[in-house]
């Protein structure tokens, strides 16, 4: 009688492989999970927040694909990114780094700041102020008070925006920046907190090409002020409201 033992590794080691597989392909070609290490789109996103992202909203391009392979010369499906979207992309200084921000600009248009007021094309967007914030660190201290406002850009997006350090902050007054073709303009909710296409030389323009994806919605999120391995401390850890929550 021949031993089974070889042909159950077998099969196992199959599904392993299978397994693997389509867990690529749908990493590559659906959705892929983030998830978020800086306060730059507070409030809409948190550290400690994990989100999945639609690869297939932009098309594909080699950043599309694991490490970037070259695989795919620039980009295929394309559906052209809609003003507020929140989007990730590659650094374009690097090639490599994920970012995550919103979509301000897009080709052609002419984005500046002026007093803490985002100006699209010459004309000022409109802002709701809806009052004070404070936000704490993990210790319960008081590290930011601020202002809220909701700000609707054109085409309808609403969204809310934090400003803690008044209009007058080093990226609350800027030039004219002239988006161009094949290129879009983002910025962070957080904006007196966040490295964005306002600092030309750490960000910039972002190449068509650079978009990795539309974040779509939460679905894991963390205050990280415990370990989640401590079953015990899930009620004041996890934050259990944000789970399946659409990103707007």
């Amino acid at each position: 009688m021949r031993d089974k033992k070889p042909f159950l590794a077998w099969d196992t080691l199959k599904t392993i492989i299978y397994a693997v597989l389509l867990a690529v392909v749908v990493r590559t070609f659906a959705y892929e999970p983030f998830n978020i290490p800086s306060r730059s789109m507070i409030p809409t996103l948190l550290v400690g927040d994990y989100l999945f992202v639609s690869k297939f909203s932009y098309g594909y391009s080699r950043h599309s694909l694991p490490y970037s392979l070259p695989l795919i010369p620039g980009r295929i499906f394309f559906t052209e990114p809609k003003r507020g979207d929140v989007a990730v992309f590659k650094l374009p200084k690097d090639n490599k780094t994920d970012y995550i921000k919103r979509i301000i600009g897009l080709p052609g248009d002419k984005i500046q700041v002026k007093k803490g007021v985002l100006y699209i094309n010459g004309k000022p967007i409109k802002r709701r102020n809806i009052g004070h914030y404070l936000f704490y660190d993990l210790q319960g201290r008081v590290i930011a008070n601020g202002m809220r406002f909701m700000e609707t850009l054109p085409g309808g997006v609403v969204h809310e925006i934090r400003e803690n350090l008044g209009d007058n902050g080093d990226l609350d007054n800027t030039d004219v920046y002239p988006v161009p073709a094949g290129h879009y303009f983002a910025m962070g909710d957080n904006r007196d907190n966040s490295t964005d296409s306002r600092v030309l030389r750490e960000v910039g323009f972002i190449p068509r090409e650079n978009l990795v994806g539309r974040a779509e919605f939460l679905f894991f999120s963390t205050n990280q002020s415990s370990s989640i391995l401590k079953f015990w401390k899930w009620p004041e850890v996890i934050r259990f409201k944000r789970f399946f929550q659409g990103i707007n």
